[in-house]
């Protein structure tokens, strides 16, 4: 097909459009042409003008997830949403707003702050935009206290294979219509419809934070006598990190203070952990001292502070290969085209499995590891140094499902992964849901035009 026949059909429809380059890649992929709407109907002609001529689009934001998932099977047209970022319509009053799927995240916080509101996600990548924070279903660390975009996502306009554009919910928290189909495209990676909008539940700013963050040095110092706190005992005679995370975790995020969030920093299986508390809300820093008087048992150097430390919210830090974890230069998101960066998800019964796990295998491997993630949601990153080779890669993602999946309790997803590292892993392990996600693909987009191959299964 003539790229003028495709060009002048989406300029006929209103729709910007130019030839696609490079830096327009899809996890390796070029399309052949980059279309920039402006609104849902724009997004619908794009998508009517991809039926016409059999084509495959893939959605994009601030492109800074493109490399993550698989593949796509085809991609000819790629709908950049970047001119989507008109100022939110923020009702106050409602606890409500309504953004389009390219304002960034960042641009949101600002215009919420100003009428004293927030979203309360901490998304950890830099420059995502809310269409991206939905299709990928990334959160960080205060998904703990207040859930998922999903869980505060009440009202979603998206438009399908077809050129269909369908909405959910309202623009008011009471009103439920719709939840479902704007959860299922949440973590969709576009491969049931493109977003072109969505409604949020806020929460007011909180009147103070405090952090409460201690680190765990291996060996562990053992004492003479276990530590009580309000009657519950707190083991502190082990001498390795987990068994000491084991002891006081439990007891802080079940905790009456009600602790946002618990993460922990973990770079490098051989040094130290260090583990973070965010207390929010009416008397902050007096509950985050209460914390720190119950993790100070077994995690003794616990203090109070007023701002996070630097790694709060964000992917971890490849290591250096050859030297000093956390030197990787920048952060799993800086070198997205050697980035090497998976999820673990666990039950909270197997907490320390999630942690551990990850350094284990990365030992058995032979590879180094940094783990970063949540304490509290059994949530947790882990990135490998980029450079990193393609079959230690392998080893170390089999031996930390072989740790993780046992029963079927564990997860761990391949995000992210150089092209030759990619072609020897399997990205999403065992899903159990898959005919199940097979049958939804087929209802919404039978022709597979919709990003196909990103998903699971090839979906």
């Amino acid at each position: 097909m003539a790229a003028r026949d495709v060009g002048d059909a989406l300029e006929a429809a209103g729709v910007a459009v130019r030839a696609a380059g490079d830096e327009d890649e899809v996890a390796g992929v070029r399309p052949r042409w980059v279309a920039l709407p402006e609104s849902a109907e724009e997004i619908a002609a794009v998508m009517r003008v991809c039926a016409a001529h059999e084509l495959a689009a893939v959605a994009t934001g601030g492109g800074t997830k493109l490399h993550w998932g698989a593949p796509p099977d085809r991609c000819d047209v790629l709908v950049d949403l970047c001119c989507m970022n008109r100022p939110p319509e923020h009702a106050a009053g409602d606890l409500v707003v309504r953004a389009q799927a390219g304002v960034t995240v960042e641009a949101l916080a600002r215009a919420l702050a100003e009428g004293g509101q927030e979203l309360a996600l901490d998304v950890p990548v830099p420059g995502t935009t809310v269409g991206g924070l939905l299709a990928t279903g990334i959160a960080g660390p205060r998904r703990f206290r207040h859930g998922t975009a999903r869980d505060l996502l009440i009202g979603v306009t998206v438009v399908l294979a077809d050129g269909t554009i369908a909405k959910s919910g309202g623009k008011v928290v009471k009103n439920v219509a719709g939840y479902d189909l704007g959860k299922l495209f949440t973590g969709s990676y576009g491969t049931l419809g493109i977003i072109a909008d969505a409604t949020f539940r806020l929460h007011p700013l909180p009147a103070a934070r405090a952090w409460v963050t201690a680190t765990v040095e291996r060996p562990v110092t053992e004492t003479a006598e276990p530590y009580v706190y309000e009657g519950r005992t707190l083991d502190t005679t082990s001498t390795d990190v987990a068994a000491s995370l084991r002891a006081v975790i439990p007891a802080v995020t079940e905790s009456p203070l009600e602790p946002s969030a618990v993460e922990m920093d973990w770079p490098d299986a051989e040094g130290p952990c260090t583990v973070a508390v965010l207390v929010e809300g009416a008397a902050a820093a007096e509950r985050a001292k209460a914390l720190c008087a119950l993790m100070g048992g077994a995690l003794s150097d616990a203090q109070v502070t007023e701002e996070p430390p630097p790694w709060w919210g964000r992917l971890p830090e490849p290591p250096a290969p050859d030297g000093p974890p956390g030197t990787g230069g920048g952060g799993a998101g800086a070198g997205a085209g050697g980035e090497i960066l998976l999820e673990v998800r666990n039950i909270p019964s197997r907490l320390a499995g999630s942690f551990v796990g990850p350094l284990t295998a990365a030992r058995e491997a032979g590879v180094r590891a940094a783990v970063r993630g949540s304490l509290a949601s059994h949530v947790f990153h882990v990135a490998l140094p980029p450079d990193t080779e393609p079959r230690r890669v392998a080893a170390f993602t089999g031996g930390l499902r072989a740790h993780m999946e046992t029963d079927g309790d564990g997860r761990v997803v391949v995000l992210a992964a150089p092209q030759e590292t990619a072609r020897r892993l399997d990205r999403w392990g065992h899903v159990g849901a898959l005919p199940l996600m097979r049958r939804v693909k087929e209802r919404f987009d039978p022709d597979r035009r919709l990003s196909p191959g990103r998903f699971p299964g090839g979906i």
